[in-house]
C-alpha cells in the first residue's frame, strides 16, 4: 500500500494493517503487537524521520508459515535509524526501542536509491 507522507497516512497505515490481518485470521496476540509495530514505523517514515513531502510512502505486510513481516519502505535513505537511549525529558526517540522489544527479529535494508526500508517481525505461535 502507498500511503501520503503525512500523519493521516501514518494513521490509515494501522487501519489498514488491522484490517488486513483480520481478513488474513492472523492471530490476536500477533495482530495486537504489529498493530504496535506498524503505528511505530510508519509514524516514522511518515511524520518523523523518512517524511519526504510528496514522496509516499509503503507499507507491506508478509504473512509467513512462521511469521508476520512488517515492512515500511520511504524514500529518505541517507542516515539508516537505529536505537539510541530515550532521554527521559524528550517526547521521542522511543520508537525503535518499542519495536525492537515487540518485535522477534527487526532491522533496515537500503535501496534502491533513495529508499530504505524498515522491517520487523513477529513469529507465529506453533498450534
Amino acid at each position: 500500500m502507498l500511503l501520503s507522507p503525512t500523519p493521516r497516512g501514518a494513521r490509515l497505515a494501522r487501519l489498514l494493517a488491522v484490517a488486513w490481518m483480520r481478513d488474513h485470521e492472523v492471530p490476536y496476540g500477533v495482530t495486537e503487537t504489529a498493530t504496535q509495530i506498524v503505528a511505530e514505523l510508519a509514524a516514522n517514515a511518515a511524520a518523523t524521520h523518512g517524511r519526504v513531502a510528496g514522496r509516499s510512502f509503503r507499507l507491506a505486510l508478509l504473512y509467513r508459515p512462521d511469521a508476520l513481516r512488517v515492512e515500511v519502505t520511504d524514500t529518505r535513505g541517507g542516515e539508516l535509524p537505529r536505537t539510541q537511549p530515550a532521554r527521559p525529558e524528550g517526547d521521542s526517540g522511543r520508537g525503535l526501542l518499542l519495536v525492537e522489544a515487540l518485535a522477534d527479529r527487526w532491522g533496515v535494508e537500503r535501496g534502491p536509491v533513495p529508499r530504505k526500508t524498515v522491517w520487523a517481525e513477529v513469529a507465529l505461535p506453533h498450534l
